[in-house]
């Protein structure tokens, strides 16, 4: 049996090692490399060409997404599989129209995930039910949030660093405490900040945040 090659691309040593060692010990499956970064996942792919890329949307250097779109350009016949935190319809659109070739949350069961590896390998695309159910209610739904592209700079010149701050934070995936915890704030205070620059952006939902960070370019790594 030829073993499907696999690539990791995450930013987390001690999740690379767990992937490694559960996806080695599948008859059918090899990992032949991995990387850090996204700028080093894309050498990497180049040279080895693997079947299969399971990357992760959050790395140093260059995000997930401007990783697939090298990927697919430069290597087109690997399948990238994403692999991330966040369960946001609005990345899954991203995705998805960057030529990702399916997308799984990291708290899914190793069965789903080995399940996904090997439905894209066979060149099928891969979504969870619920995420496909998303798909089509953000499709039939005229979102009436999205922000007024001609003042987007404006717009996101007017936070302060604090709510600049919270602002990434809330489109990387972190949930209130997580943020409080890692700002040294009170929740009730990151709430506030939120609400205020939600307001200010004109955004009312966290998928319009998300979808409004990622066209103004606010989760490149800085």
């Amino acid at each position: 049996m030829k073993s499907i090659r696999i690539f990791l691309a995450d930013d987390h040593t001690v999740l690379r090692a767990g992937l490694k060692a559960l996806l080695n010990a599948e008859a059918d499956m090899q990992v032949v490399g991995e990387a850090e970064d996204g700028d080093a996942c894309v050498r990497q792919v180049i040279g080895l060409r693997p079947d299969v890329v399971l990357m992760d949307i959050n790395m140093p250097r260059c995000n997930g997404l401007e990783a697939l779109e090298k990927v697919r350009k430069l290597a087109p016949d690997c399948r990238v599989l994403i692999l991330t935190m966040h369960d946001d319809p609005e990345y899954l659109r991203q995705v998805l129209a960057a030529g990702g070739a399916g997308y799984v949350l990291k708290q899914a069961a190793s069965d789903e995930l080995l399940s996904a590896i090997r439905a894209v390998h066979g060149g099928g695309v891969y979504l969870h039910p619920r995420h496909t159910q998303l798909l089509l209610q953000q499709q039939i739904t005229t979102p009436q949030e999205a922000p007024d592209k001609n003042s987007h700079d404006q717009r996101f010149q007017s936070l302060s660093e604090r709510e600049s701050q919270i602002f990434r934070l809330v489109a990387l995936g972190h949930r209130n405490g997580e943020i409080a915890e890692m700002l040294h704030l009170s929740v009730k205070t990151v709430e506030t900040y939120k609400s205020r620059l939600m307001e200010k952006l004109g955004l009312r939902t966290r998928s319009a945040l998300v979808r409004y960070a990622l066209e103004i370019g606010a989760l490149a790594e800085k």
